[in-house]
């Protein structure tokens, strides 16, 4: 995960979404949705697995860990209150499934695992990469699949590349404890002669104006994040190359939780309805489809 966003509000307040919530109504014009995306398939309620949500989480309902500044998947609408996005609406096509209500709580990405951790939230929904290394600590139900892609301020003026050495001696920003930031430039800075300027911001506003200021030369998100962030731009920036790495976004669950394998369910119940893919259609997300959800896919 790599936060990239437009210049909205970002605050700290909990967002209560009803589990019985259509996805097709979460949005308003500040979403920018997929145009061709057509209406959402009916959500409903599988009583079975329902009935095998533990029965505190009934009553208290599931509160669901978010960093609310990475869109298209999570992100203030212009009330800068409503949490709209693909995966705020796929949280919300979840707890209709599973019958129970569903809360985003807007998280920075990296305090969200830790909290998973002490109990704090029973689930984290922010674009995270199933990677071994944090299955150490968390287990993941996979749902999409995305690359890392190279912002790059509008007709690439330094000609960098996504591989190769051209970040070698340039600044890149990256957010905070994002695989990006982890992963990928802990790696590259080991083929460069000349270092690569890491620049950490803690959201998606600070990296995204650090590249449109010129503080930074480039930015390195995950693939969706990026194009939407270049989308929304006002032609200050753009996608250098193709994306890489591609890997499978997952619901984070706390290790041994009773939720994974209902979750898992959940997907798969929203995949056979027609759910999902129109989700992911409302938002252009549809190439990150996956054929099927697995747990723990970096194992």
């Amino acid at each position: 995960m790599s936060a990239l966003r437009p210049l909205v509000l970002l605050g700290s307040a909990t967002l209560l979404l009803a589990g019985c919530a259509d996805p097709s109504q979460s949005a308003d014009a500040s979403s920018s949705p997929s145009s061709g995306a057509s209406a959402a398939a009916p959500i409903a309620k599988n009583a079975a697995l329902a009935a095998k949500v533990p029965a505190a989480l009934k009553a208290s309902g599931i509160k669901i860990a978010s960093d609310v500044s990475y869109p298209p998947m999570d992100f203030f609408a212009t009330d800068n209150k409503t949490v709209v996005g693909a995966e705020a609406d796929l949280d919300k096509a979840l707890g209709t499934v599973l019958g129970v209500k569903v809360t985003i709580v807007n998280v920075p990405f990296d305090s969200i695992l830790p909290g998973l951790q002490s109990g704090k939230y029973q689930l984290g929904v922010s674009s995270f990469t199933d990677t071994a290394e944090r299955e150490k600590v968390v287990d993941f139900v996979t749902y999409f699949d995305a690359g890392t892609s190279l912002l790059v301020p509008a007709g690439n003026p330094k000609a960098l590349k996504p591989g190769g050495d051209s970040l070698c001696g340039r600044t890149v920003a990256v957010a905070k404890g994002s695989t990006q930031a982890l992963v990928d430039l802990p790696a590259r800075a080991k083929t460069c002669k000349t270092p690569i300027k890491v620049s950490t911001f803690p959201d998606g506003t600070g990296v995204n104006l650090a590249v449109t200021s010129g503080r930074a030369d480039a930015a390195l998100a995950d693939s969706p994040v990026a194009a939407y962030a270049a989308k929304q731009s006002g032609g200050k920036l753009e996608v250098a190359g193709d994306s890489y790495g591609n890997a499978p976004f997952g619901i984070a669950v706390p290790k041994n939780s009773e939720l994974t394998g209902l979750l898992k369910s959940a997907l798969e119940d929203l995949k056979a309805s027609g759910g999902y893919e129109q989700v992911l259609a409302k938002w252009g997300l549809q190439s990150g489809a996956l054929d099927k959800f697995e747990i723990n896919a970096a194992s």
